[in-house]
């Protein structure tokens, strides 16, 4: 396929934010929604559940490592491209994952679909490259507003399907929404990336650049912290719902929903509000959302009060938080020259879920029979305590810049 073929009309314009929504939701889909079938696959695969907990962590890790090169190779070889390519890529990857009976292949191909993180990336570089820094948060509150809908729906219909039809469908479903999304993608995404002529050896290089700068690691720490606090919630949940709570997987995905549920009330007022209050205002709201929901699952866990329902609606709170926290860290980290935008998105992301990989490492340690909710909610509140250390240094640099 060569996606810069001058046989067809090719988009000149900028994508819609509709297909920017569209493209970061794949992204989303596809790291949520055969969450609730995770004990089903281990059975299917006849492996432990540690075992195939790996199609979590070890998709969050490649994430890292794809994020760390699409950020350079965007600026080089531009978004548009470098987008369709990375749907390809995904759309394979979801029909080895179909058609593998081999548990340790079908890890491989589930970890070859991270590319489609890719999107993510991508989309906050094209925010950047057509809006200026004041209008750069609203608009990428609003792109991960719809992102976040997906993972609000996404593990519903999985754990639904999975109970009907077997994990499966989960993987049919991406199949079908990433060919759809990806025509819509060619369709619609003209090119925003100033013209490069680079090389990726040369892009990388920028790296140090943007290393040496004090804020973007400020701001990218942030989100890392943030995002990692969920990024244990994500692996840990399952375990909690089935061995805590004794959930089913369909119960499992209605629960879950409700922690999107936040992230996007925090992505709309991201987009809503952030113009008027300015970014520091906003993470500051959001860090002490989520704090005080951490924080109450701690106190009701020591009072034996922890039920399903109360663990993950006060784990709203803290989706409610990082939707307040993400779109205006992200700001903060693509201050950069415009040139390097790709590169301070990717480097960024890729910092993020790395760090996010590690610390969904741990939420395997923190449940297990009889451990009840209390370590995994510390280790998520010993995350936030870290931002808030974090959000200080941001706020002296930000007055040294003034």
């Amino acid at each position: 396929m060569n996606v810069n073929s001058h046989s067809v009309a090719l988009p000149l314009s900028p994508p819609s934010m509709f297909t920017l929504m569209m493209l970061t939701g794949l992204s989303a889909m596809s790291i949520s929604i055969f969450l609730p079938s995770l004990p089903q696959m281990a059975e299917y695969f006849n492996v432990e559940y540690s075992v195939m907990q790996f199609a979590v962590s070890g998709y969050i890790a490649m994430n890292a490592v794809v994020q760390f090169f699409i950020g350079p190779l965007s600026d080089r070889f531009g978004r548009r491209t470098m987008m369709l390519w990375s749907c390809v890529v995904f759309l394979l990857a979801t029909l080895g994952c179909l058609l593998t009976s081999n548990a340790y292949l079908f890890l491989f191909y589930r970890t070859i679909q991270a590319v489609i993180v890719s999107a993510g990336v991508i989309a906050r570089a094209v925010v950047r490259d057509i809006a200026d820094e004041h209008e750069s948060a609203s608009m990428i509150g609003y792109i991960m507003m719809g992102m976040s809908m997906v993972p609000m729906v996404a593990p519903t219909v999985g754990g639904f399907l999975g109970e009907w039809m077997g994990w499966q469908s989960s993987f049919v479903l991406m199949l079908v929404a990433g060919l759809a999304i990806t025509a819509l993608a060619f369709w619609d995404m003209g090119e925003t990336a100033p013209q490069s002529h680079s090389s990726l050896a040369t892009q990388i290089k920028n790296y140090p650049s943007i290393l040496k700068d004090s804020r973007f690691w400020a701001y990218c720490l942030i989100t890392m912290f943030a995002n990692g606090s969920f990024f244990i919630f994500l692996s840990g949940g399952p375990l909690v719902g089935s061995v805590v709570f004794g959930l089913s997987p369909s119960e499992f995905g209605l629960y879950f929903a409700i922690t999107p549920l936040g992230y996007l009330v925090g992505n709309y007022l991201s987009g809503r509000f952030s113009k008027r209050f300015g970014m520091q205002k906003m993470i500051a709201a959001g860090i002490a959302l989520s704090l005080i929901g951490l924080i109450a699952i701690l106190v009701l866990g020591f009072a034996h009060m922890s039920t399903a329902a109360v663990f993950f609606g006060l784990m709203a709170l803290v989706g409610l938080g990082n939707g307040l926290i993400l779109p205006n860290a992200t700001v903060g980290m693509l201050m950069v020259k415009p040139e390097l935008v790709g590169s301070a998105s990717g480097l960024g992301a890729a910092i993020m879920t790395g760090g996010g990989a590690v610390l969904s490492v741990g939420a395997g340690f923190a449940v297990y029979e009889g451990a009840g909710v209390m370590p995994i909610t510390g280790l998520m509140t010993a995350t936030f305590i870290l931002v808030v250390v974090l959000f200080g240094w941001s706020q002296k640099l930000s007055s040294v810049a003034k």
